[in-house]
C-alpha cells in the first residue's frame, strides 16, 4: 500500500483502492486547516485526493458540492469532475486541472478574467433555488457567536457589530454558492478561468459569493467589478442585506484567522469590519 502524507490509515487503504499505484506528484496541503490535498499521478493522468479530519466539516461540503452542483461547470472544464468520495472518511478524489492560481499573478489584475469568473459563478448559482425562511436569523446568529471567541476586534466595533446584527433583515432567496470566491481559488490556463476548492459551499443568498471580491480585488478597481458583474449579468446585491452580508463576512474572517493564527488574514478582516462601519476608506 501507498503511503501519502497526512492520510489517516483508513484513507490510505482507499485511495490505494481507488488508484493503486499511483504516484505523489504534488503535496498542495495547507497547515492551518490540517487538510491533505495532494496531486497524484495514475496512469498517465494527474488527480486531486482531498482527505479531512474526522471533525473536518468542510469536506463534507465539499463532497455534497461536487456530488449536487458542480457537475454543469466540470462539464465545462470550469470546475474538478468528481471521480470518487467517501463521505464517511471525509475522502474526495477529483480531476486535476491544469493552470496556475490567479491570486498573485498579473490575471488577478485582468477585467477578463473577472469576466469569466462572474459567468461561471452565474452558472453555479443557477443550479438551483430554495426560499430563505430563516437563514439571516441563522446568519446573524453564526456571527454573533463567533463574536463570543477570542478575537483582537476592539470592543467599540463589538457593540456596533453587535447592535446592527440585532436588527433584522427581510429573507431571501438561497442557492448554491461556493462561499470563498475569489482568485486564490481560481486557476488561468492559456487565458481560461476555472475554479477550485468547494470546502465552504453551502445554500445562501446570491450576494454573499461577492463579499470577498468586494473586500479584496473591487477595492480601487471599479473596472474589475463592472467586468465581474457584466459576465454575471447583473448585480444580486441588495443594498440593506449586503450591508449585512459584508458585516458577517468581516466578522467570521477577523475571528477565524485570528484563531487559526493567520495575521495576515486576520487584518484583512479588521479592515472589512472597517469599511463595513464605515469607518475605513476604500481604495
Amino acid at each position: 500500500m501507498t503511503t501519502f502524507p497526512g492520510l489517516r490509515l483508513e484513507q490510505q487503504t482507499v485511495v490505494d483502492e481507488w488508484f493503486p499505484g499511483a504516484a505523489l506528484v504534488t503535496d498542495h496541503s495547507w497547515g492551518l486547516v490540517g487538510r491533505s490535498v495532494l496531486q497524484l499521478r495514475h496512469e498517465g493522468r494527474d488527480v486531486v485526493v482531498k482527505a479531512g479530519r474526522p471533525d473536518d466539516h468542510h469536506m463534507d461540503r465539499e463532497i455534497w458540492a461536487h456530488s449536487e452542483v458542480v457537475a454543469p461547470l466540470a462539464e465545462r472544464s470550469l470546475a474538478p469532475r468528481m471521480l470518487h468520495a467517501e463521505p464517511r472518511l471525509r475522502l474526495l478524489a477529483a480531476s486535476f486541472l491544469p493552470g496556475a492560481l490567479v491570486e498573485g499573478t498579473p490575471a488577478e489584475h485582468e477585467p477578463d478574467v473577472y469576466r469569466q469568473a462572474g459567468r461561471a459563478l452565474a452558472l453555479l448559482h443557477a443550479q438551483g433555488s430554495r426560499p430563505g425562511d430563516d437563514h439571516e436569523q441563522r446568519a446573524d446568529a453564526r456571527a454573533l457567536a463567533w463574536l463570543g471567541h477570542e478575537h483582537r476586534i476592539a470592543g467599540e466595533y463589538v457593540n456596533r457589530l453587535s447592535a446592527e446584527l440585532a436588527h433584522p433583515v427581510p429573507p431571501r432567496r438561497l442557492v448554491p454558492t461556493h462561499g470563498d470566491w475569489q482568485p486564490r481559488n481560481w486557476l488561468v490556463d492559456d487565458g481560461r478561468v476555472s475554479v477550485i476548492d468547494f470546502g465552504r459551499a453551502d445554500w445562501r443568498p446570491a450576494a454573499t459569493d461577492l463579499a470577498r471580491l468586494d473586500s479584496q480585488q473591487f477595492r480601487g478597481r471599479p473596472d474589475l467589478e463592472r467586468a465581474f458583474l457584466d459576465g454575471y449579468g447583473g448585480d444580486p446585491r441588495d443594498p440593506r442585506a449586503w450591508r449585512r452580508d459584508r458585516l458577517r463576512e468581516a466578522i467570521g474572517t477577523a475571528v477565524w484567522a485570528h484563531l487559526v493564527g493567520d495575521e495576515e488574514f486576520e487584518q484583512q478582516g479588521h479592515r472589512m469590519i472597517a469599511d463595513a462601519l464605515g469607518v475605513g476608506r476604500r481604495g
